[in-house]
């Protein structure tokens, strides 16, 4: 699988990647039309930021963080359009505890699969920073169910569960589909539901 490059995402913003779909992912809405997100609320890997404009639409304080100067810049012309609260930084996920502050919800949609097996360490540590104890880490993910080769490398449920062993407990894993603009646009993808200890 190609490891793509900060260069290379921030490009893919030039015109519309395949993941931005104009619209919060359904797994995630229903989150959020549950009572799930609560508190301060982080979208990691933000992109365009649908995920952080709608916790901020909840009356929550939603903050994205993206390494795309380009998505960042989609994200805070959004928020504007639509009259929106939210903050949107351009910060390296991998670096979450230079943030220096700690968060009750935190969203990953589509970051954490494009990540080697080094950086996801990296990742998960910087989580356990950046999550208040008790805090939850809802991710979608591409799923091993995803037939073919293309896209982002493939992660499996014990994948899931060895990375966050230590210091969390995986509440649940449950196959879920994941929106995009490509054809056909359905994507098998894990919804993981993970609370900090």
């Amino acid at each position: 699988m190609p490891h793509h490059s900060l260069e290379e995402f921030n490009a893919m913003y030039a015109g519309r990647p395949p993941w931005d779909i104009g619209r919060p992912q359904s797994a995630f809405q229903a989150l959020a039309d549950a009572g799930e997100l609560r508190g301060k609320v982080l979208d990691a890997g933000c992109g365009t930021g649908e995920h952080a404009l709608m916790a901020a639409r909840l009356g929550l304080d939603a903050t994205g963080i993206d390494a795309a100067p380009a998505a960042i810049a989609l994200a805070e012309g959004k928020a504007r359009e639509r009259g929106i609260a939210a903050r949107f930084l351009v910060r390296d996920a991998l670096r979450l505890a230079d943030l220096g502050e700690q968060f009750d919800t935190v969203l990953d949609s589509g970051l954490f699969h494009v990540f080697d097996d080094g950086e996801r360490r990296k990742y998960v540590a910087g989580l356990a920073a950046a999550i208040v104890p008790g805090g939850r880490f809802f991710m979608l993910c591409f799923s091993d169910r995803q037939p073919g080769e293309g896209g982002p490398r493939r992660v499996t449920q014990a994948e899931i569960r060895a990375s966050f062993a230590h210091g969390w407990r995986v509440d649940s894993i449950e196959p879920m589909i994941l929106d995009s603009l490509l054809d056909p646009p359905q994507i098998q993808c894990w919804l993981a539901r993970i609370t900090r200890m």
